[in-house]
C-alpha cells in the first residue's frame, strides 16, 4: 500500500513534498519514499500518525454535560462526587461505551486513561487501542496510607490480569494530585513499579499553590466539606510542585497534566530534576473548568516536552485530540501546526512509554495513520 497527501507529517516534522508512505497489510511501515508518486493513493489534506491522548478519564464519560462550565476546579472536584453516581450502570457502561468510539472516530490510536475501578476492563479487552491505564491512588491523610495504596494495587492487579491483543495494555498506581494525597501514599506509590510513567494532576488552580505555600485558600474548606481534617498538613512555603515532587522518584518517567498554573520557576526546577518529564496539555477541560490556560510560551520558552490529553466528557464536549489542538492554536498561533502534530503524536507515545510502536511515520512501527481534510474533519485511514 501506498500513501501520499498535500502534507505529511512524520510526527515529528514535515516530510519533504511528495513523499510516499508504504505499508504492509497490517498497516506497518514499510518504508517512506521521495518518488513513486504515480503508484501512490493520493489523500487531499494532510496525513500524520494517530493521535495519542495521554490523559482521559473514561470512567466519567456519563456525567456529559452534568456539571456546568466555569465552576472552578474545586466546585467541579464537588460535583462529580456529589454526581457521579447518579445513574445506573447501563447508562454508564453505554457511555463509556460511545466515548471509546468517538476517540476512535477521532483517530486516536492509545490513551492514558485515569482509573479509580475497574469499569474500563471491558473497553480495553476490545482490542481497539493501545492503553496504559493510570489507577489513581487517593489518601489525605498519612495514616490510611497503607489502605489507599492496597485498595489501588488490589485494582491494578485486576489490569495487569489482562491478556494483550494486538495492542498494548500497560497499567500503573499514580498519584490523583497535590491536595489528595499524602507523603507517605506518594512515597509507597513512587517506589512502586520503578519503571512506570507516573501521571499527576498538576496545578490546575491557583489554590493548590497558595494552600500549600500558606495554606489558605479554597482547599481547607474542601477538605472539611469532605469530612477530611486537615491539621496534619503544613505549608511548606513553597508551591505545590516544587513541594511534593521531593517525595517522588527522579528516575520514572514523569507526566504532570493540566499545568495551568505553573511559573518558571516550577518548571526549570523539575527539569532539573526529573530527566523524562512531560507537560501534558488539555486546553479545553481548562477553560471548561478555571476558564484559563496554561502559559504554553513558557512551556516552550523552557524546552518542555508537551503532550495533549482530553480530560474527561465531565470536563468537556468532545474526546478528540485534534480539537485541543485548533483550541491551542487559536490561543497561540505562534506554535505552528508543525509543533502541535508532534505534541498530540510522538510525544504523547513518549509520555506513554510507546514510542517504539506508535506516535511516528517510521520502519517497523505501526502508528496509525490519519487524514486531516479541509475544514477540520478527521478519518482514520489505516
Amino acid at each position: 500500500m501506498l500513501l501520499t497527501a498535500d502534507q505529511i507529517h512524520d510526527g515529528k516534522q514535515w516530510l519533504p513534498q511528495g513523499s510516499v508512505i508504504e505499508l504492509n497489510e497490517q498497516g506497518v511501515i514499510v518504508a517512506i519514499h521521495q518518488h513513486r508518486q504515480e503508484e501512490a493513493v493520493h489523500y487531499e489534506g494532510t496525513l500524520c500518525p494517530g493521535f495519542v491522548n495521554a490523559h482521559c478519564h473514561l470512567e466519567l464519560s456519563h456525567m456529559l454535560g452534568a456539571i456546568p462550565e466555569g465552576t472552578g476546579l474545586i466546585g467541579f472536584l464537588l460535583q462529580v462526587m456529589r454526581r457521579r453516581n447518579d445513574f445506573t450502570d447501563e447508562q454508564k457502561a453505554e457511555a463509556r461505551t460511545q466515548a471509546l468510539q468517538q476517540m476512535l472516530d477521532a483517530g486516536i490510536v492509545a490513551v492514558g486513561d485515569i482509573a479509580n475501578t475497574t469499569d474500563t476492563l471491558s473497553l480495553r479487552a476490545q482490542d481497539t487501542l493501545h492503553w496504559y491505564t493510570f489507577v489513581e491512588s487517593i489518601g489525605f491523610l498519612p495514616e490510611r496510607a497503607p489502605n489507599s495504596f492496597a485498595y489501588a494495587l488490589n485494582t491494578l492487579e485486576a489490569f495487569a490480569a489482562q491478556t494483550p491483543g494486538t495492542h498494548q495494555l500497560r497499567q500503573a498506581i499514580v498519584p490523583h494530585a497535590p491536595y489528595s494525597v499524602s507523603g507517605d501514599l506518594f512515597a509507597l506509590i513512587a517506589a512502586h513499579q520503578p519503571g512506570a510513567t507516573l501521571s499527576v494532576h498538576n496545578q490546575e488552580t491557583a489554590d493548590e499553590d497558595h494552600y500549600y505555600r500558606d495554606k489558605s485558600g479554597g482547599f481547607t474548606g474542601f477538605l472539611a466539606n469532605i469530612g477530611i481534617d486537615d491539621a496534619v498538613f503544613t505549608a511548606t512555603g513553597k508551591s505545590s510542585l516544587q513541594s511534593y515532587t521531593q517525595h517522588l522518584n527522579p528516575g520514572k518517567p514523569l507526566m504532570l497534566v493540566h499545568n495551568t498554573f505553573s511559573s518558571a520557576d516550577d518548571i526549570r526546577h523539575v527539569q532539573q530534576q526529573f530527566p523524562q518529564v512531560y507537560w501534558c496539555l488539555c486546553p479545553n477541560a481548562n477553560l471548561y473548568i478555571e476558564g484559563r490556560l496554561p502559559d504554553v510560551n513558557t512551556l516552550m520558552a523552557t524546552d518542555a516536552q508537551l503532550c495533549i490529553g482530553t480530560d474527561s466528557l465531565a470536563s468537556n464536549h468532545q474526546l478528540s485530540v485534534y480539537a485541543e489542538l485548533l483550541a491551542l492554536d487559536k490561543a497561540f498561533p505562534q506554535i505552528g501546526w508543525e509543533r502541535l502534530l508532534r505534541w498530540a503524536t510522538y510525544n504523547g507515545a513518549c509520555a506513554l512509554q510507546l514510542q517504539h510502536s506508535i506516535g511516528s511515520i517510521e520502519a517497523g512501527k505501526r502508528p496509525g495513520i490519519v487524514q486531516i481534510k479541509a475544514g477540520h474533519s478527521i478519518q482514520k485511514i489505516v
